[in-house]
């Protein structure tokens, strides 16, 4: 198969493609089909201070997406460029971003994020997110830095909230980068969470439609589990702790351990309600790949990983087609997805 740089260029970008879809049908009257939404999933936190372990940064974060893609997002990029700074990031392959955007820099800078759920806005005149995103990891040296590169030029598209720390000064940030409400939060002594759920209000009735009032939905009861977590967990925090969090079953609106796509390791494949107009029900989708690490190994330019659902729970492919036929059209092309082992990945030097 023969790719050029435009199918490059539109692997990077597909992350966009419901914002411009939507901006596009706005534009021209159309009525755009509900499956053209923002993304709503993955789980993420960020804590230092009083609440981990060594007082200094602990980062992680789980990769939700579809399995028939989600099986290949395995890749660990270690990129030493010839300007900047050097990066770590995992990816998708044929990427220039991580698209899931988990990555550490050799200044000290450590990076992730969530999705803003349900949002609305798009500037076909700005600077597409991922070569942001890219630029950002690539140059910055501070928070300030990175805030900077992803606010210039922003157009909004794949719109999320940025969990950012910088291991050199001990503070986090939370980056809510929304395409008119943008909001910059910082502590040295506390956490910050991802969980799809819009945070800003004004931003959350001016740029998504997101149902801000309703407690069953997943990203509310992630929300919600990653608040007792830090709660439960203050003082204790470390990278076994972040890789346990990753794998957490326990859904609280139910109020007992059940996993599905209200719980932070997800499993939209056991989920009688699928989720929104982004996975019907019993949908192959949920987490696919997870990372934690902390201000320790990322001055070793190093993070851990596991491939899979961190509970241990594998997905398999022909089991699940024969209970839900309906996916069959997936079949040539969809994999197991087999829970694997947290691995430590450092770049070279």
């Amino acid at each position: 198969m023969k790719v050029d740089v435009w199918d490059i260029v539109a692997l990077n970008a597909a992350e966009e493609w419901s914002y411009y879809v939507k901006w596009y049908d706005s534009n021209h009257g159309i009525k755009s089909p509900s499956t053209v939404t923002a993304p709503d999933h993955c789980s993420a936190f960020v804590a230092t201070g009083a609440y981990t372990k060594d007082g200094r940064i602990v980062m992680g974060h789980n990769n939700w997406t579809a399995y028939l893609d989600g099986a290949r997002w395995t890749m660990i990029f270690d990129i030493a460029p010839a300007h900047g700074n050097h990066i770590l990031m995992d990816g998708f392959p044929g990427l220039i971003h991580s698209a899931d955007d988990f990555g550490i820099n050799s200044a000290g800078i450590m990076v992730t994020e969530t999705t803003i759920s349900n949002f609305n806005g798009w500037d076909s005149n700005g600077i597409a997110e991922f070569v942001r995103a890219r630029k950002a990891l690539q140059y910055s040296d501070s928070i300030d830095d990175f805030a900077r590169l992803m606010k210039s030029g922003n157009n909004g598209g794949y719109a999320n909230d940025w969990l950012i720390a910088d291991r050199k000064t001990n503070e986090i940030a939370s980056l809510e980068l929304g395409l008119r409400n943008v909001t910059l939060e910082r502590s040295k002594d506390g956490y910050f969470l991802g969980s799809n759920l819009p945070i800003n209000p004004k931003l959350a009735s001016e740029e998504t439609d997101f149902p801000i009032a309703d407690r069953a939905v997943g990203q509310a009861t992630r929300h919600v589990r990653w608040e007792q977590l830090m709660r439960e967990n203050k003082g204790k925090i470390d990278v076994a702790a972040g890789q346990r969090f990753l794998g957490d079953h326990f859904d609280t609106f139910l109020g007992k351990r059940q996993a599905s796509e209200r719980t932070l390791c997800g499993h939209l494949e056991l989920s009688r309600r699928g989720m929104g107009a982004w996975q019907p029900p019993f949908a192959p989708a949920g987490t696919v790949q997870n990372k934690v690490t902390d201000s320790a190994m990322a001055e070793r330019m190093s993070f851990t990983a596991l491939a899979g659902h961190a509970c241990g729970v594998s997905y398999k492919a022909k089991e699940h087609l024969r209970e839900h036929p309906e996916f069959n059209w997936e079949k040539d092309l969809l994999r197991d997805i087999n829970a694997g082992e947290w691995t430590t990945f450092t770049a070279s030097r």
